[in-house]
């Protein structure tokens, strides 16, 4: 442990009054009550520095850190002040005569003018020892490439003279203002640092090397490298992650340095540039990785870091403590992503300086809990729901709950969102987010700008009627190609089952054990807060889980300010989860193979193809089409450059006869070879074919009946009012009621064939009627339902539209039972104007979807 590298803090904070909660230039108050070099004045008289002593463990670093900020409290409470550590604090005066006396900062003031003026911010600053500056000078420039993931978890000022900056770290942008601030110069030995400070001052640029404010130094007096780039953090807890990530950079950098390693080749600009979008995304938008170059999530980017540090971290004693604060800290998010959280419940900067205060001494912020709505803004000076709407009321008046949205996008106003929908589309472009509708070109996919909310509470909800479902839908498929006691009982006439268009003699082959229902999409819609129904299915391919996890990202990184008060849960984990899912299904979990899974695709011709390799990159796994399979005796193997791999599952995402027509690897039919794999347990193919037998529109009907006669339960959630029209009953009440109904195809699907009565024509009604009486099989009609609108941008103004919602269900084996997961990952379809058609191929569109923690 003696030769574990020591490492300290300085921490600057801001002073700020209790009562008006502004920045109060009473530092000379503190520091007349306060001895000893621990504590030391600012640039700014409203700022105050405190020092750690040389730490070995960051348990000490810690006890140091709380000591200190928990003096300065002691101090200033009864003057009536408060103590923020943050890089800004949303209200404060830029005066010239607040400046603290001192030749040095009227030299600086003199020479810099608004530049000082404007130094109302805090940082964090981390020195880890090391042998000399020679060694300094190296280790600066092996870790300079890591700044920007340091800068991102630090980010605390979004706020600056009261506005929201648009920044997570508004504060890197004045700081970056000063000559010598950003990336570290390109030297490689201390003689060439000194003469590159000593050029500095020659021209006038700074007046001392202590102006050389590069994100990372060499000290100018000791043998220590200082880290420079952070913001001010509240939580003591991310200070200590961000010493602990520093010192293990520094060690491995020094070994690096030692071996004789080359010096990383990261231009400046690129480094500045991952720094910029540090500063404006801080953990809720992407990061820039440096090798590509490419935009990545901040969970990705810091478990990278994490995971790459590992040894040195273990080396320091630090790798449990480190892993487990990065975890936390991604779980909470940045500071700024907290303050505009407190920010959004009603509009009031105080709120923001309140909690600050609170969290710099580690208490929980107390104070308001329930949002307060803003008044209506501009944004909705036109828009008129027809129908129950989800963040607006029949007044007009935002709900409480959207009250954070609409005041950043009002804050915006149309040109910023007309700004912001382009760099959408320009980020869209870059990452390929397409799908194809028949024989057309790739286009867009449609994205929204405006996110909905879904509260925990409806989620709550919508989670435990959706898992009922799913468990009920299994058993009915499982029954049907079996026994079929549902329809031996009368439960479902066996017309239904027989009649279905889904069903399939593959069905029947498959294992009894088998999970028939890896993946299901339910389809909602409600019609009022508390109302909603299940209007349909997917049991087959259920597609968009990719989308709904590509569109956190986009929008985020467009409008990384936009931060709910409760927070998002994150979409991050459930590829995992769904990988999970899968491997549960393969019948002997220690058999050769029993950990590969591949992504079966038609390839690039199926519309979803940007889906498919999303999907398999993130779970790790590769995508396959039947051309890259063989099917042996021993199990099924994916074929390729580097040899066989046998799989044992197959997330199966092609349509169940294209696999049955498919070619495989030795240019023979794969089909039926798959399906005798599949019925054998040598591979799991999920979803299991033949799942079609109870995702049809007339099998729907019988789904709450379903979960009595299966589970035992009454429905959680309720079906649409659904009528068969092969029953001569229902058909004729249906034709009697034709321009009150939605009467769709059984097998129909992407909003195909739907004839929506009220908005139907004579013409349409009438070719509706002779369809039915000529095939009365063949359709069914429900009662409509006005679904819910939701604010979406136009191109110049907000309009309501008509939104339904997809949740996606992973279903797992766990010893002979079945558990169903509720992925948050969940994806809003949007309708035209006019329009209740939700599907992107009669021209909907899509918003990400919040799921309120």
């Amino acid at each position: 442990m003696s030769d574990l590298p020591q490492i300290g803090v300085e921490e600057e904070f801001h002073v700020v009054d209790l009562e008006t909660r502004r920045a109060a230039p009473e530092v000379d108050a503190l520091l007349g009550k306060l001895a000893g070099d621990e504590f030391a004045p600012e640039l700014q008289r409203s700022l105050v520095e405190t020092n750690t002593p040389p730490c070995r463990t960051l348990d000490e670093l810690r006890e140091h850190v709380q000591r200190l900020r928990g003096t300065l409290e002691k101090v200033a409470h009864p003057l009536g002040l408060g103590v923020v550590a943050s890089g800004t604090v949303p209200l404060v005066e830029l005066s010239g005569t607040d400046i603290s006396a001192g030749a040095r900062y009227e030299r600086m003031q003199h020479e810099y003018q608004m530049l000082v003026r404007e130094q109302h911010i805090c940082g964090a600053q981390v020195h880890v020892d090391v042998p000399d500056r020679d060694m300094a000078v190296q280790v600066v420039r092996r870790v300079a490439p890591h700044l920007p993931v340091l800068l991102a978890i630090s980010a605390s000022s979004p706020y600056w003279r009261g506005e929201d900056t648009g920044y997570a770290s508004y504060r890197s942008m004045v700081w970056s203002r000063w000559p010598t601030a950003g990336p570290p110069g390109d030297v490689e030995t201390a003689d060439d640092y000194d003469r590159m400070v000593e050029d500095l001052i020659s021209s006038g640029t700074i007046s001392d090397p202590g102006m050389v404010y590069f994100d990372i130094r060499p000290s100018a007096h000791l043998p220590t490298v200082e880290l420079r780039v952070c913001d001010a953090c509240p939580d003591v807890d991310d200070v200590v992650l961000i010493a602990g990530l520093f010192r293990a950079l520094v060690a491995r950098a020094s070994e690096e340095a030692r071996a004789g390693l080359p010096l990383p080749q990261a231009r400046h600009e690129l480094l500045r540039s991952a720094n910029w979008r540090a500063a404006r995304s801080g953990l809720e938008g992407d990061l820039v990785e440096l090798v590509g170059p490419a935009l990545v999530s901040p969970a990705l980017l810091v478990g990278q870091l994490v995971d790459s540090l590992r040894g040195h971290l273990e080396a320091a004693g630090d790798w449990e403590q480190v892993l487990e604060l990065s975890r936390q800290t991604l779980a909470r998010g940045s500071a700024a992503a907290r303050q505009r959280r407190a920010f959004g419940l009603r509009g009031e900067l105080v709120d923001i300086v309140d909690g600050l205060v609170e969290t710099t001494q580690g208490r929980a912020p107390t104070g308001v809990a329930v949002p307060v709505a803003p008044p209506p803004p501009a944004l909705l000076g036109g828009y008129r729901p027809s129908a129950f709407d989800e963040a607006v009321s029949e007044g007009g008046q935002v709900l409480p709950h959207y009250g954070f949205m609409f005041r950043v996008l009002d804050r915006l106003g149309p040109r910023g969102m007309t700004a912001a929908e382009s760099a959408l589309r320009t980020e869209q472009r870059a990452r390929g987010v397409t799908f194809r509708v028949g024989d057309e070109p790739d286009r867009l996919f449609p994205l929204d700008l405006v996110p909905r909310i879904v509260t925990a509470e409806d989620w709550s909800v919508l989670s435990a009627g959706l898992a009922q479902r799913v468990r009920a839908l299994e058993r009915f498929v499982r029954d049907v190609y079996g026994p079929r006691e549902i329809v031996a009982d009368g439960v479902v006439p066996a017309r239904v089952v027989d009649g279905a268009p889904g069903r399939s003699r593959t069905g029947a082959v498959m294992p009894a054990d088998a999970v028939r229902i890896s993946v299901a999409g339910i389809d909602l819609v409600r019609d009022r807060a508390d109302r909603w129904f299940v209007l349909e299915d997917n049991l087959r391919v259920p597609s968009g889980i990719g989308f709904s996890i590509i569109s956190r990202r986009l929008v985020r990184s467009v409008l990384p300010d936009l931060e709910p008060p409760a927070g998002v849960v994150g979409v991050d984990d459930v590829p995992r989860m769904l990988k999970a899912a899968l491997l549960s299904a393969v019948a002997d979990p220690v058999a050769a193979g029993a950990d590969e899974v591949a992504l079966l695709s038609s390839g690039p011709v199926d519309p979803a193809w940007f889906e498919h390799t999303l999907l398999a990159d993130r779970m790790g796994v590769p995508v396959v089409t039947p051309r890259d399979l063989q099917v042996t005796r021993e199990g099924v193997f994916a074929v390729g450059p580097g040899g066989r791999r046998r799989l044992s599952a197959l997330y199966r995402r092609l349509d169940e006869q294209d696999l049955l027509d498919a070619t495989g690897a030795d240019e023979r039919p794969i089909g039926r070879a798959l399906l005798r794999a599949a019925a054998s347990g040598t591979v799991r193919l999920c979803n299991a074919p033949g799942n079609g037998v109870a995702d049809d529109k007339l099998v729907y009907a019988y789904v709450p009946a379903m979960i009595d006669y299966y589970l035992g339960e009454k429905p959680l959630l309720d079906n649409v009012p659904t009528y068969s029209c092969a029953d001569a009953r229902q058909r004729a009440e249906v034709l009697d009621r034709l321009g009150e109904l939605v009467v769709k195809p059984v097998d129909g699907y992407g909003g195909n064939g739907i004839v929506i009565g009220p908005d139907a024509t004579r013409a349409e009604l009438a070719d509706a009627a002779a369809a039915i009486r000529a095939r009365p099989e063949g359709w069914v009609a429900q009662e409509l339902v006005q679904l819910s609108t939701h604010p979406t941008f136009t191109g110049s103004a907000l309009q309501p539209r008509a939104v339904d919602l997809r949740v996606f269900a992973f279903q797992s084996r766990v010893g002979d039972r079945t558990r169903v997961d509720v992925a948050p990952a969940a994806l809003s379809r949007v309708a035209p104007a006019g329009s209740l058609v939700v599907n992107s191929s009669r021209g909907g569109g899509a918003k990400d979807t919040w799921v309120l923690r």
